[in-house]
């Protein structure tokens, strides 16, 4: 066999049986917390943007987009009607992103850094 291969096909490029991809039987959702999307499940821990809540606070996330629920995929429009529980884990500071201007041949230089602050929530339970 010879082609693009120097003349061997190796094995990696062959698709086998063993690698066959199984759908998730878990519930999950697609929720809209603090402008930003994120796909959520039980029992996972997300960071978000900060919220304005206290650490051990219930928080109520109610704009579903889309959730499956044991394969069964219901896409709102824009909205699905549910909630999604959450408990508050911590707040805290992200890494520090620089930010460097220059001006070529102006002796201008210019450096900025900020950290972003985020909650970390727990997701409790999805109801649908």
């Amino acid at each position: 066999m010879s082609g693009g291969f120097g003349g061997k096909l190796s094995n990696r490029y062959i698709a086998s049986p063993s690698r066959t991809v199984t759908a998730k039987t878990t519930m999950y959702a697609v929720v809209e917390i603090g402008g930003q999307q994120f796909a959520v499940s039980p029992n996972q821990t997300v960071s978000v943007p900060l919220l304005d809540s206290n650490v051990g606070d219930k928080l109520e996330f109610t704009n579903i987009l889309l959730a499956s629920d044991n394969g069964k995929v219901s896409v709102g429009t824009p909205y699905i009607a549910g909630k999604v529980t959450a408990t508050v884990q911590a707040h805290g500071k992200g890494d520090t992103v620089l930010v460097f201007h220059k001006k070529r041949r102006k002796g201008y230089q210019k450096l900025n850094g900020h950290r972003q602050k985020f909650t970390s929530i727990t997701i409790n339970d999805i109801k649908i």
